[in-house]
């Protein structure tokens, strides 16, 4: 008997060890942070937080919902169930009492979102010249292969900067980059990018990666060895410089620029989604959406 006791719960911690596991260090890092308000909440107002009950979820939603966006309260409830799954604990987040209410502050708040704009093809060139304007030779063509890469490939910000030399591969056409893990991917299958040469070598982000590569001398590592941070920051600073809004712009511009940018030009939703990993047509069809507000303009047949 006593084997059996200890055998169980030799599973139990293996079980929590594995959802622990089944999360990207920064993801848990976001889960936690989001938990440790809720946690506050329930202190402040004598609730227990751990575990917790649909009844102390709906009312930290309702007081979250006075100062917070829905896409926030989504969020957070997301956070709550998967902390307390870690921590051995269930909490049933599709209680009537919970998404009830999450529909009646739906309706009141509504749940759009301003976006931050997309770099598109005439603000990138901006970006690049406003870049090739700075005088210290290694910052100019790091965040010219930085900005160029990232917007060819759709990439997020943490997949960007966790590019390794190893993960490359130039051939004939261009280069392949090998995502190694990604937001939509935990499982770490990992994908491959396919980045052809440019016409236009002063924004082909092929030759400006090599350019990088060689100027440094990279045989290992990170390629650009900078945070997902930086990379926000980098867009923000050169698109001031560029004479662009610098508010209007994050780190997430480069990957919806590139979907809005060759969803305008034509390309397949399909095509788009291989590269840019998106595992649903959702946010896909947002950004072809907007690629099309004038190009499909209904006004486009009156002639005045």
């Amino acid at each position: 008997m006593n084997d059996l006791v200890t055998d169980v719960k030799s599973l139990e911690l293996e079980t929590i060890k594995n959802l622990r596991s089944s999360k990207a260090s920064n993801t848990l890092r976001a889960y936690k942070a989001d938990y440790k308000d809720f946690a506050s909440f329930c202190i402040k107002n004598g609730f227990k937080p751990m575990p917790s009950e649909p009844k102390i979820i709906t009312l930290y939603l309702t007081h979250l919902s006075k100062s917070s966006k829905f896409s926030t309260l989504k969020r957070r409830l997301a956070s709550i169930s998967v902390i307390h799954k870690i921590s051995g604990h269930y909490i049933d987040v599709k209680h009537p009492m919970i998404t009830e209410n999450l529909m009646g502050i739906k309706r009141v708040l509504g749940s759009y979102q301003k976006a931050k704009k997309p770099i598109l093809i005439n603000e990138l060139k901006l970006i690049v010249d406003a870049i090739d304007k700075d005088k210290n030779e290694k910052s100019r063509i790091k965040n010219r292969a930085l900005i160029l890469i990232g917007f060819s490939g759709g990439f997020r910000r943490s997949e960007l900067v966790a590019i390794d030399y190893e993960d490359l591969d130039f051939v004939t056409e261009g280069v392949k980059i090998f995502v190694k893990r990604s937001k939509t991917d935990q499982s770490g299958e990992g994908m491959t990018k396919g980045i052809p040469y440019f016409s236009n070598p002063k924004y082909c982000p092929v030759a400006s990666l090599k350019k990088w590569i060689d100027i440094l001398e990279i045989k290992t590592g990170k390629i650009f060895d900078i945070s997902d941070k930086s990379v926000a920051l980098i867009i923000k600073k050169y698109s001031y410089l560029a004479g662009l809004d610098p508010s209007k712009y994050s780190g997430h511009s480069l990957r919806s620029g590139f979907a809005t940018s060759t969803a305008e030009l034509g390309a397949e939703e399909r095509s788009i989604m291989a590269m840019t990993g998106h595992k649903t047509t959702q946010m896909v069809r947002r950004y072809i959406k907007e690629a099309n507000l004038f190009k499909n303009n209904a006004l486009n047949k009156i002639k005045i």
